[in-house]
């Protein structure tokens, strides 16, 4: 058995030989050799646009900067963020750009000045722009090492959307025992992952859905109550499960088409998290209309304020690993494609053709 001898990778052939057995182990493929590249293929747009605006480039890969490692991709989460990078809604730096911000992989060299990641290690991460790629360079604080029982898809499907699930449920509302919830689109990534969470806090979960199919789906992962909005009222539906009084929170990553009439399933002193936008964005809003209807909260959080500290991410992280480890919340990954169909799996997530956690794999 090959023994590495120093945390420090010189060359990606010293890598290839010192690890070899470690990365036979962690399933990840060898069908490039990357030992003998200085480009890999990453999935880029050149102007905004559909899904054909997606295309397959060879672009060079350097060697880690101080503070920086290289990552060799396992697995790629796709959000529904990605979309809005392509689309422009929300603007890029620059284009040409490399899309996605989350996946797993293996650290295949350390910069300087790196000291507690070596190659050979497992890591995930979440909110860093480039991930739609065979590899990549990444600050080194920006990575969390992942535990043993925690495999690479899994890591990859929910970093992002896990942490997403941590803000929300124990920061931006703490959600106690005693209270009902309302979870919007809770048969997809983020809402698998709050509705069990929430459960899990000792919550009643009420959540929305848009099928009978992703009703089941939502029953099976935590939620009390699962109302199809394409066939119920969900306003009079949410008063009626609550006895007229309405929820102390509503979780609403929809947007356009749910806001107004979640601020009507609200308790006096409600909280409205808006956190996305899938179906458009937020049209201009009276800020009157939230005493009108009870003195109401409204907040537009995002992940990047919460986990902006490398404490705060490894503490986020650190939950979210514990819970799913005890078997409380499962991460469900519903369907995944090969890095260069990264076009097909836009198509899917726009048209609403997935449940739970989406995955490319390089």
């Amino acid at each position: 058995m090959w023994r590495w001898e120093t945390r420090h990778a010189r060359t990606w052939i010293e890598f290839r030989l010192a690890r070899a057995p470690r990365l036979a182990t962690s399933g990840a493929s060898d069908t490039i050799d990357r030992t003998r590249r200085k480009s890999i293929k990453a999935i880029r747009i050149h102007r905004t646009g559909g899904p054909e605006a997606l295309v397959c480039d060879e672009v060079p890969l350097g060697p880690p900067a101080p503070g920086q490692v290289a990552i060799r991709h396992t697995a790629i989460g796709v959000n529904f963020i990605d979309v809005y990078h392509r689309t422009g809604l929300y603007p890029l730096p620059a284009l040409p750009a490399i899309l996605g911000r989350e996946g797993a992989g293996i650290v295949i060299e350390v910069g300087g000045g790196v000291v507690d990641l070596a190659p050979g290690d497992r890591v995930a991460y979440a909110l860093q722009p480039g991930a739609y790629a065979e590899a990549r360079l990444i600050e080194a604080d920006r990575l969390v090492r992942l535990p043993a029982g925690i495999d690479d898809r899994q890591a990859a499907a929910m970093m992002l959307k896990g942490l997403t699930a941590h803000y929300l449920l124990r920061r931006t509302h703490r959600v106690q025992a005693d209270e009902t919830v309302l979870i919007h689109a809770a048969a997809g990534g983020v809402g698998l992952i709050a509705c069990q969470w929430a459960r899990a806090l000792g919550a009643t979960v009420i959540g929305t859905v848009g099928s009978v199919e992703k009703a089941e789906l939502a029953r099976r992962h935590g939620c009390d109550h699962v109302i199809d909005y394409t066939r119920e009222d969900f306003v009079a539906r949410v008063r009626e499960i609550t006895g007229g009084r309405g929820v102390p929170v509503v979780y609403d990553s929809v947007g356009q088409t749910t806001f107004a009439r979640s601020l009507d399933c609200l308790a006096r002193f409600g909280l409205l998290v808006s956190f996305g936008q899938s179906s458009g964005a937020v049209p201009p809003f009276d800020i009157g209309q939230l005493a009108h209807k009870g003195s109401l909260f409204l907040t537009r959080p995002t992940l990047a304020s919460y986990v902006e500290s490398r404490q705060d991410l490894l503490a986020a992280s650190q939950e979210l690993f514990e819970i799913v480890l005890s078997g409380r919340v499962r991460i469900e990954i519903g369907k995944t494609w090969p890095l260069a169909k990264a076009a097909e799996a836009h198509r899917d997530l726009e048209a609403r053709r997935t449940t739970g956690s989406s995955l490319l794999i390089p």
